[in-house]
């Protein structure tokens, strides 16, 4: 971001850094936009109070233009986006340039003018203006146009208002002091704003060595059950079939049905703990059978919209957006009370969208942070997943009723080979297949 925001080329943290820096400037701006209106208000009311002696109308008239002016700053801004908050900097400029007009306008006037006094003092809002920039350089530039602006007028006016040189040079001095407290608190500003930026970067890295440190031994692990536990298993259940005309039936059947549901479980610890299924049939179709489990088990009915998403993609996201749907969509079975859910997969250039939305009792945030407290961190463990890929997780109530959440992942294009490697593996048996 440039403008009125900090640079930060140098500082790691990706877009959630970004948000937290367009936050700042959006807040300066929307002082600016107070302090402006105030300003407005105080040359309207000298203009009515203490009427200039002469060209009265053409102040009215650059008054109404500024008010206007000041109007459509104020609709641009409330519009959102970068372009305000990086180019509002220059409206301290047109500030500077109305209060100098008018003061000049207003002093030459006349042999005497008490407007021109009054209005003069308006420059030293200026500098408080320029102080709700997040960029030192700007707020000095300004500051010392402004100061330069109010001692040139003092000195243009000095004879038709017999206003003697201390008085001049004193007011100066005084604008150079607030000049100089607003370049210091700007300094301020710009100092805690790095400072956060740098505790978001390093807070990004840590969570992403984290992430990929728990996905290395996830995947670790689930080579360990698929190489180890299973195959036992699986080599137990042959034993059991060269057994069957030697062993009691009863007994050999509870067995059997034992190493059954234990070759079932481990089968799905294997798949949760590393996707495999990722690499081989891609984000897009992993979802839709996820989906297909979910209203196997939960009796909800799951459109699945993965229409914007190439079946053949294959992403550095892929991982976090299919343990974000699974948790996601194991939540709306287990405690929503949905009828029908609806898992939007789209792609947005080199960015993930995956949105979950559901007919259910809905959720709050402060039902949220309960669930927190009471230990129930899954969504937040997700939650985290997403901050440091990079992208955004939000959860909150839908636009008519139940749940909506949305995720929004940066990614890079990947082989299928590079997504995920896929765990070791024994030869088949009759079992396995």
């Amino acid at each position: 971001m440039n403008g009125s925001s900090v640079r930060t080329e140098h500082l790691p943290g990706g877009p959630d850094l970004e948000r937290i820096l367009r936050e700042h400037a959006y807040r300066g701006a929307y002082l600016q936009l107070t302090v402006r209106g105030a300003l407005v208000l105080f040359i309207a009311l000298t203009l009515i109070f203490v009427p200039p002696m002469n060209d009265a109308g053409w102040c009215f008239a650059i008054l109404g233009a500024y008010a206007l002016w000041s109007a459509a700053v104020a609709l641009w801004i409330r519009r959102g986006g970068t372009g305000p908050v990086t180019m509002i900097w220059l409206g301290l400029f047109v500030d500077l340039a109305v209060l100098a007009t008018l003061t000049l306008l207003t002093g030459l006037a006349a042999e005497q003018s008490w407007t021109a006094d009054i209005l003069s003092n308006g420059l030293f809002v200026i500098p408080v203006l320029a102080c709700t920039q997040l960029r030192t350089d700007v707020c000095v530039g300004v500051v010392a146009c402004t100061i330069g602006v109010f001692f040139a007028s003092s000195w243009a006016t000095m004879t038709s208002n017999s206003e003697p040189w201390p008085s001049i040079l004193l007011s100066t001095m005084a604008l150079v002091g607030v000049g100089a407290g607003a370049v210091g608190l700007t300094r301020i500003q710009r100092s805690r704003v790095l400072t956060i930026g740098q505790l978001v970067g390093h807070r990004t890295s840590l969570l992403a060595e984290l992430m990929g440190l728990e996905q290395r031994e996830r995947t670790e692990l689930s080579e360990q059950l698929h190489d180890g536990a299973l195959q036992y298993v699986l080599a137990a259940r042959m034993d059991l079939d060269e057994l069957a005309d030697s062993a009691e039936p009863v007994a050999l059947a509870r067995a059997a049905k034992a190493l059954g549901e234990a070759t079932t479980l481990l089968r799905s610890s294997v798949s949760e703990l590393h996707p495999t299924v990722l690499v081989h049939v891609g984000l897009a179709n992993a979802i839709g059978d996820l989906a297909r489990s979910a209203q196997g088990r939960g009796g909800v009915v799951v459109d699945v919209d993965t229409s914007g998403w190439n079946d053949d993609l294959r992403t550095s996201a892929d991982d976090v957006l299919f343990g974000a749907a699974r948790e996601l969509l194991g939540n709306v079975v287990k405690h929503a009370g949905a009828h029908n859910v609806r898992i939007e997969l789209a792609r947005l250039d080199y960015r993930a969208v995956l949105v979950v939305s559901d007919d259910g009792r809905g959720i709050s945030a402060d039902r949220i942070a309960k669930r927190r407290a009471a230990g129930h961190i899954g969504l937040l463990s997700h939650e985290l997943r997403v901050v440091a890929a990079g992208g955004s997780f939000s959860v909150g109530p839908g636009e008519e009723s139940g749940t909506l959440a949305r995720v929004e992942i940066p990614f890079q294009i990947a082989t299928a080979t590079a997504t995920a490697p896929a765990p070791a593996t024994a030869p088949a048996t009759d079992h396995d297949r």
